[in-house]
């Protein structure tokens, strides 16, 4: 049977173009690229190419371009850059629905004596920008917020966010890990300082990723070693992850107009269907404003992990959540923050397409997904105790 993949906010399958570009530094073009001779010279050209299709995709400039191992690595690097530059400013705002990448950094921070302030957001998991405003302080060394939410698509209007920090003298980073190559981003007409992304999210290979730094913003490298990425990133570069991920990026491009048009369609179709053919469901997050490809759905009185059991026999790949996160009993930080009832946030499923999703395929969803929920509220207590009411 065929798998259905619709969690591609957790991993994207590497785009045949990607891979075709990327295998040649696997075997022939092995050279290190910081050599000196003309063999590893023409992969360091590959590399200046890669960053530049980077560039482009985001609106910025070829030596703004960082090359990482990931998106968290990105993240990382960014918020521990400004604490080191800032030393005297011990304040970090971020807000109550990062990812783990973020989330867990500013707890460490937080034991170390760092004052944290996290944003709330409301039931629909937009951010409170009122509390935003008087949470910023002069002790604020950095902002960090997400551009795009992971589990549920909720887009955060980060750029009005980093004007405000800007107007104030505070760096501001943003996550734009889930955001990269699904809607149009140009830096050049933003004050973010610093944006993270991560190539297996956009149909590039696992490990590679990269770190936007604004010309001019103070900058400590993460990883010390050799003069790599102009002393701002130290270690060999992952010359094959990286060829791959500009390719990837030159792709994403190309392909955004589908991306906000049929795979849009593509999750409205699924989304609709779902909530008309399934009772006592629900969408969790605003849904006019959020990434074309993604849709959180509770359904109320059954368990998230069940359901991706039974889906799972069909050859149907979803997600409960962040797959960083996954293995937790607990339902989604994010949806608690909204106030998701504790009912339908145990019960949430979310689906997250791409350009290689099919209506064929999204017709299968449809048909499979009411009989695995219609046979598990059959085994629930509550479902039968409130069936009156549900029915």
């Amino acid at each position: 049977m065929k798998t259905i993949y619709l969690d591609n906010n957790a991993t994207t399958q590497v785009a045949p173009p990607v891979l075709e570009a990327m295998l040649p530094y696997f075997s022939q073009l092995y050279g290190n690229p910081s050599s000196m001779h003309s063999f590893g010279g023409q992969v360091g050209r590959s590399l200046r190419q890669a960053r530049e299709q980077v560039a482009a995709l985001i609106g910025a400039s070829a030596d703004e371009i960082i090359f990482t191992s990931c998106g968290t690595e990105s993240d990382n690097a960014a918020i521990r850059s400004a604490l080191h530059a800032y030393p005297d400013k011990r304040h970090i705002v971020t807000s109550r629905v990062e990812h783990p990448a973020v989330r867990s950094l500013v707890s460490h921070l937080a034991v170390q004596g760092y004052r944290v302030t996290e944003i709330p957001v409301d039931n629909l998991g937009r951010l409170d920008m009122d509390r935003y405003r008087v949470s910023l302080t002069p002790d604020t060394a950095i902002v960090s917020l997400m551009w795009a939410n992971n589990e549920t698509g909720v887009l955060f209007p980060v750029e009005e966010a980093a004007e405000i920090a800007e107007n104030r003298g505070i760096l501001f980073h943003t996550d734009a890990v889930q955001a990269v190559g699904k809607i149009p981003i140009n830096m050049g007409k933003t004050s973010i300082d610093m944006l993270s992304l991560s190539g297996h999210k956009l149909h590039a290979a696992k490990g590679v990723g990269a770190l936007y730094v604004r010309k001019g913003t103070k900058f400590s490298p993460f990883l010390i070693g050799g003069h790599q990425e102009k002393g701002r990133r130290g270690g060999t570069e992952n010359t094959s992850g990286i060829v791959g991920l500009g390719k990837a990026c030159e792709l994403a491009a190309q392909n955004m107009q589908p991306e906000n048009t049929k795979v849009k369609q593509l999750r409205d179709k699924l989304e609709n269907g779902l909530l008309k053919s399934i009772p006592n469901s629900r969408v969790n997050g605003d849904r006019s404003w959020r990434l074309p490809n993604t849709t959180s759905i509770s359904f109320e009185f059954v368990e998230g992990e069940a359901i991706l059991l039974l889906l799972d026999e069909f050859h149907i790949c979803a997600s409960s959540g962040s797959a960083c996160t996954s293995g937790s009993l607990q339902p989604s930080h994010v949806l608690r923050a909204m106030g998701v009832p504790f009912t339908m946030a145990h019960g949430s499923i979310r689906f997250s397409l791409s350009i290689y999703n099919t209506e064929d395929e999204i017709d299968f969803v449809l048909d499979k997904v009411p009989g695995v929920i219609e046979k598990l509220r059959g085994l629930s207590p509550y479902w039968n105790v409130d069936k009156m009411v549900c029915s």
